[in-house]
């Protein structure tokens, strides 16, 4: 399985041009990918710099074997009445078993702006590794308390899928909604976690990464670079040419894996080169 997780910034390259087909060939020069993991993706906003228009639409027809999934974080309307959506999206190739959207906390904070999150979660079926649940979101960037609540989520949306896989519900009325689901273990999570990761070299010390790491009864999750790459420093995602979020390039995008898929990772890359977004993209092989 190839994964690709990318910030798009609503497919907003550097030189301020929108375009989901420069996104979707990006992630193509990177990997033939099975799954894709877009983050800000638009739908109605077209008052944002550079119209983004009806991005999931777009990225449909440029994806046409690809089945897609959009989890709107945001879906709101606006004076004129049009809906407004932005989000995360899933593409994938595989077979799909089940998807989910589960809206991530939002606690107070009036000393910052913010907007509302999601995980989406997309349980795909690889012809090797069997089900592996897809999570994909992206945290909160002004408030670290809203921030570490959305991890702490993120963390326990983990652990119950593992207690279900572990403990399966009794299964009857297969012609309902009651009937046998595909419960696994096996997880990736993926996104924009807006944890700055500045220093080369040195450990990642925030305490929202230290609590994605925390041991758990069920599910426990690992940062799939440092089981790739050992202690080498992880490679910056984000301000490696627009400084206007900082001065310094750093790592805000992450994949983390349970335990039981650590054993099948074959490569983490990050491409350095491309300008079609803020972000740069993260490609994981199993």
């Amino acid at each position: 399985m190839k994964l690709i997780t990318w910030n798009t910034q609503w497919c907003r390259g550097l030189d301020g041009v929108v375009s989901p087909r420069r996104i979707v060939e990006g992630a193509r020069a990177m990997a033939d990918f099975d799954v894709l993991c877009l983050q800000e993706i638009a739908q109605g906003f077209d008052g944002m710099p550079g119209a983004p228009g009806d991005q999931p639409a777009e990225l449909a027809a440029l994806l046409p074997c690809f089945q897609l999934f959009f989890g709107a974080a945001v879906d709101e309307f606006d004076a004129a009445g049009k809906r407004q959506r932005f989000g995360n999206l899933v593409a994938t190739r595989l077979p799909v078993e089940n998807v989910q959207h589960h809206p991530l906390p939002w606690p107070a904070d009036p000393s910052v702006s913010s907007m509302p999150r999601m995980c989406t979660v997309v349980t795909v079926r690889d012809p090797v590794l069997g089900p592996v649940r897809v999570m994909t979101t992206h945290l909160e960037y002004y408030s670290q308390a809203q921030r570490m609540a959305q991890v702490d989520a993120v963390r326990e949306l983990n652990a119950q899928a593992c207690a279900q896989a572990a403990a399966p519900p009794k299964s009857e009325l297969e012609i309902s909604p009651f009937q046998a689901k595909a419960h696994t273990p096996r997880a990736i999570l993926c996104g924009d976690f807006n944890l700055v990761v500045t220093q080369p070299g040195h450990p990642v010390t925030e305490p929202e990464y230290q609590a994605l790491h925390q041991p758990h009864p069920h599910g426990r999750l690992q940062d799939a670079w440092s089981l790739v790459h050992g202690a080498a420093p992880h490679a910056p995602t984000f301000r490696l040419f627009d400084r206007r979020y900082g001065p310094t390039p750093a790592t805000f995008d992450f994949v983390f894996v349970t335990d039981d898929l650590s054993a099948h990772l074959r490569r983490m890359e990050v491409d350095i080169l491309t300008r079609a977004s803020d972000h740069q993209p993260v490609l994981v092989e199993l």
